[in-house]
């Protein structure tokens, strides 16, 4: 499955990658009054259809016979990149309601956290539980969950020559004063292996990930 994330960024929350450059970060232009801070701290997000799960009562899913559903949201991050490892880490919230409340209930559900690499090559996947108590007659219950990982600064930094190729100051009449490094396909590859991501969702049975796909 291709991810489509809705990403979340690792020092702010919610947004494209980052709220605003530190010292040391290079801001890239990618158009007309948009820009992106290339920074070591992974990106943080959801991926497309994993966010939501739905049990159902029996075979058929079908709405009548829905039991149980369940969201990821509030997803934070925070990101620690002074050492050779770039530690972050993610809590979110786990929001599930059921259709029968009579007695008390317990609802294990595992989710997934995956880094990838330049969007497409997976780093690494680990597997944990959220667990939901439902109390006797509530409809819904809510629980929190925590997701980890750590990137190789090295390999999350921009090498040198890269960097100096899109920030060197260009003269008028220079030969390269009209093109833009960021179009050059060496540039945007260097780029892409530097930007790493962590994943989080629903760890879903394919029946119920072709459930929130043709839903």
């Amino acid at each position: 499955m291709k991810f489509r994330t809705r990403v979340i960024p690792a020092i702010a929350v919610v947004a494209a990658l980052s709220g605003c450059a530190r010292e040391g970060d290079l801001v890239v232009g990618q158009g007309v009054g948009i820009s992106a801070v290339l920074t070591t701290c992974p990106s943080v997000g959801v991926p497309n259809y994993t966010g939501d799960v739905t049990i159902f009562r029996g075979a058929a899913p079908v709405a009548t016979a829905i039991d149980v559903t369940a969201t990821i949201t509030n997803l934070r991050s925070t990101c620690t990149d002074s050492g050779e490892n770039v530690y972050s880490e993610a809590t979110f919230d786990v929001f599930a309601q059921r259709r029968d409340t009579s007695g008390a209930r317990t609802v294990t559900l595992p989710y997934f956290v995956t880094v990838l690499r330049g969007g497409t090559a997976v780093q690494s996947k680990r597997v944990g539980q959220v667990t939901l108590n439902f109390a006797d007659g509530e409809a819904r219950a809510q629980a929190g969950g925590k997701a980890a990982s750590f990137v190789d600064r090295a390999s999350a930094t921009l090498p040198e020559e890269v960097r100096e190729r899109i920030t060197r100051r260009r003269r008028p009449g220079d030969p390269e004063a009209a093109l833009d490094p960021l179009a050059d396909n060496q540039v945007k590859a260097a780029i892409a292996r530097t930007r790493y991501e962590m994943l989080i969702g629903f760890q879903l049975t394919e029946d119920q990930l072709r459930y929130n796909v043709t839903r």
